[in-house]
């Protein structure tokens, strides 16, 4: 009898990864959800999800998922058997080991297996939310409106991506070249207006002096501070490997100065779509919780949802065990009570992303607005500085003449 391995959430919550021996992956499913269990990975044959794949593989792109999900969806549409919309998949994809998944879920679905089930075996191509937005479009009869709903959700997540990105790749830009242009004069043209005061014997001002010192230190502890910086680096990425690492890290971005409220938002924005996208898949509450926890990257949300998931097994309401938590904006608490009130949860979720969506480009518009300005002066003044105090020997010279 073949061995297959799963990894599924018990109904208090925690995980459980085991293997199992059964006839089909289906008969396994039935089987563990009889149990009160909710699947999250399962694997045939003794493969472990992830350890064939996912350690060789990277996960495609955003927006190569995408164009898959509009090809599938296009397929799906038009009314072709499913064996043969993955045929044509399998012939689009360029990517070797997405084209051995697509291949692998052909062959599990053509031995009976459920899209979603056959799709399991590979979370680094199919992440969790996917895999449950298709199981509840199976499980309902309309898979072609589940996916419909899901390219909404990537486009939503590739715009809020690129948008702060594009918002920050130009201030990197400046701060970078202002920093190379720095070290440059510092450490190549320096060393000769250095050698030319030498030699005149004149004092020097304060200014032109203290850049000098500096500059000399700097040299001689290069290497030490390189080191330095280096261990420092391999430290705090190992420490974000880390649980704690991981939750102090977001934490951190969080509640940072003038880039934390962003990040809040972006990470609003995910969860409430996220939310509204697997409810209206007809999957419910709970278990859309569970899949949205698994599915959220920064680790201060996947907690506190972990704690909001216990209070609502409890009997809580969602907007009240949310409350409990303290990690949304208030407006965004108020919105989420009136929806679950009027029984709209799914559609006041949509426009608690929507809203946040536009506050994110308007604060992403101003901040723009002052930092590319910002970044140029404070720039400008550094690069005057070190000049000014390079040729401050030359001018008191000149008028001493």
């Amino acid at each position: 009898m073949p061995s297959f391995h799963y990894r599924a959430a018990r109904p208090d919550g925690s995980i459980i990864e085991t293997d199992v021996d059964g006839e089909t992956p289906r008969a396994i499913r039935a089987q563990l959800e009889d149990q009160g269990l909710l699947v999250l990975d399962l694997s045939g044959a003794g493969t472990r999800p992830g350890i064939t794949l996912s350690t060789r593989q990277r996960p495609l792109p955003p927006r190569d998922f995408l164009v898959f999900n509009q090809e599938f969806l296009a397929l799906v549409k038009a009314g072709l058997p499913m064996l043969r919309c993955f045929d044509l998949l399998n012939d689009r994809s360029g990517q070797a080991g997405f084209q051995q998944a697509l291949q692998s879920v052909r062959e599990s679905i053509r031995g009976g297996a459920a899209i979603s089930e056959a799709m399991a075996s590979y979370p680094i191509y199919f992440p969790e939310l996917y895999q449950a937005s298709l199981r509840a479009g199976e499980q309902a009869g309309n898979l072609p409106e589940v996916l419909r709903r899901y390219i909404d959700y990537l486009k939503m997540i590739i715009s809020v991506r690129e948008k702060i990105v594009k918002a920050t790749i130009y201030p990197m830009f400046l701060l970078g070249f202002g920093i190379l242009v720095t070290f440059g004069l510092l450490f190549f043209v320096l060393p000769s207006f250095a050698e030319v005061y030498q030699e005149s014997r004149v004092e020097l001002p304060w200014a032109t002096q203290l850049l000098l010192d500096l500059t000399n230190t700097s040299s001689q502890w290069i290497l030490g501070i390189v080191i330095a910086l280096s261990v420092a680096g391999a430290w705090v990425y190992w420490w974000r490997t880390t649980p704690q690492g991981q939750w102090r890290i977001d934490w951190l971005l969080l509640n940072a100065p003038v880039l934390g409220p962003l990040f809040l938002k972006n990470q609003v924005i995910r969860l409430t779509r996220t939310l509204s996208t697997i409810l209206g898949g007809g999957i419910t509450l709970l278990d859309a919780l569970l899949v949205t926890t698994q599915s959220m990257p920064n680790k201060v949300f996947a907690r506190a949802l972990n704690s909001v998931i216990n209070h609502v097994r409890e009997g809580t309401s969602l907007s009240v065990a949310l409350k409990k938590e303290k990690f949304l904006p208030s407006l965004t608490l108020e919105m989420i009570e009136v929806g679950e009130t009027t029984g709209a949860l799914e559609t006041m979720l949509f426009e608690v992303a929507e809203f946040h969506e536009g506050e994110l480009d308007f604060e992403l518009s101003r901040m723009m607005t002052w930092i590319e300005p910002i970044f140029i002066i404070l720039i400008g003044l550094i690069l005057g500085g070190v000049v000014i105090a390079l040729y401050l020997p030359i001018f008191q010279m000149a008028g001493a003449v």
